[in-house]
């Protein structure tokens, strides 16, 4: 339940969030207001004088005005209930929305602290949903103290635990601690940092000879804006990474600029995929992303990449099969007894087809490919869904076919491509005994 410092939202007539969520929104559509007003001027055509720097002071007061009177105006009208079948969230200045979140359907509550809320000592709480693509709902903002009370009191309700000791109290186990200079070493050892970091360096080089500047730039717009992502995704959200376990699941704590506490709970594990780019593999190293049943695809705030699959960012082989056998015990990367693509296959992969194989063992289905940056897929067997086989025109002229493990949209892709036709079907048939069965 809520500490004594911060009541539980009343059931009657619900509770608001902190009341600097409304400052912290306010500056975020003011910021916008001004990136669009500094472009028309910019880019407007005429240039800018000194009317036009007047006009700009005007439009700073006239944009934070605005961003602070519609922060205010949806934190006043935002308000949250907590009750005994559900958590009910209203909004909306003109038009009002309720969303009705039950228990028994919420799959995991996070915390997330963005930059400014962080200064601000606050902190989001997210609820995770079973079932289509708007799953999330989100608190903005609630102090620490409050937006973890709230969590707890979600998970103790989602999954009738009351009166039991709340997890956050729990000694959680460390599993690993991923240093900065590793995440850091590891982005620069990637392939696609170091194609875009000698783009970059090409395409300043042919500033000495070229005229055509709005080439040249819009050529360094983008490598620096996929440089940005990449520094972005795999180092600053990644920055301080912690997974450790409790009872119901993993904790992964990161983020440098805004910090994130997400949970895996153990019974919603789909599948995980295992990247071991070609660099990283004479190290040792791997990459694990994960496929987590209620979690809405995308990234958690900071940046545009999928940081909610990030299960590892980056592991030697020990540390990465450790974490692997706490969410599918018994599991193997590499098992016996592996199906391999038919060498008639080479037309779709003239190199590629000898690195395709899928297996499976007494834990689930183990797909691998790739041979530049090589994916291993990892599905349990209950966590199968349904078995395909199908086959192209080209395909069926050459006696092969491709075999599909599905599961949840993740990255998790457990496809074993261009098998001998009779593998095929007999894997497939296999598989789903072994579904049936792990059911």
């Amino acid at each position: 339940m809520a500490p004594d410092s911060e009541p539980a939202p009343s059931e009657e007539r619900g509770s608001r969030t902190h009341p600097v969520t409304g400052v912290i929104q306010g500056l975020i559509w003011s910021g916008a207001i001004l990136v669009a007003l500094l472009g028309q001027q910019v880019f407007g055509g005429d240039g800018i004088d000194l009317p036009g720097w007047y006009w700009i002071v005007l439009g700073l007061l006239g944009a934070v005005a605005v961003g602070q009177a519609a922060g205010f105006a949806s934190w006043w009208f935002l308000r949250y209930v907590i009750d005994h079948e559900e958590l009910r969230v209203t909004s909306g200045v003109l038009t009002k929305t309720s969303r009705r979140v039950s228990f028994e359907r919420i799959q995991s509550v996070d915390l997330a602290e963005p930059l400014l809320a962080r200064l601000a000592g606050l902190a989001e709480v997210r609820v995770e949903t079973a079932g289509g693509k708007d799953s999330r709902t989100a608190l903005r903002f609630l102090t620490r103290p409050q937006a973890i009370a709230v969590r707890r009191l979600l998970l103790e309700r989602a999954h009738g635990r009351s009166g039991e000791e709340p997890e956050d109290d729990v000694d959680r186990a460390i599993l690993a601690l991923v240093t900065p200079d590793r995440i850091v070493i590891g982005t620069l050892l990637s392939l696609d940092f170091a194609l875009a970091a000698v783009g970059s360096v090409v395409v300043l080089s042919s500033l000495l000879w070229t005229t055509q500047l709005l080439l040249f730039a819009g050529g360094l717009f983008a490598l620096g804006s996929f440089l940005v992502r990449i520094v972005s995704d795999r180092v600053i959200t990644q920055w301080g990474f912690r997974l450790s376990r409790g009872g119901r699941g993993l904790r992964i704590e990161r983020g440098l600029l805004s910090r994130t506490s997400q949970t895996i709970p153990f019974d919603r594990v789909q599948g995980i995929r295992v990247t071991e780019p070609v660099v990283w593999r004479r190290f040792g190293w791997r990459r694990l992303e994960v496929d987590v049943a209620g979690y809405s695809g995308g990234s958690d705030g900071e940046s545009g990449g999928l940081t909610n699959n990030t299960l590892l960012p980056i592991a030697d082989a020990d540390l990465a099969n450790t974490v692997i056998d706490e969410l599918v015990p018994g599991i193997a990367v590499e098992p016996a007894g592996r199906v391999g693509a038919s060498s008639r296959s080479w037309p779709f992969a003239p190199i590629g087809w000898r690195y395709r194989w899928v297996a499976a063992d007494d834990s689930g289905f183990v797909a691998r490919t790739g041979w530049i940056a090589r994916h291993t897929d990892l599905v349990p067997h209950a966590r199968t869904q349904s078995v395909e086989v199908r086959q192209g025109p080209l395909q069926r002229r050459l006696g092969v076919a491709t075999l599909e493990v599905h599961t949840p949209d993740g990255p998790v892709n457990a496809d074993g491509r261009h098998l001998p036709q009779s593998d095929a079907l007999r894997v497939a048939l296999e598989q789903l005994d072994r579904a049936r069965a792990a059911r």
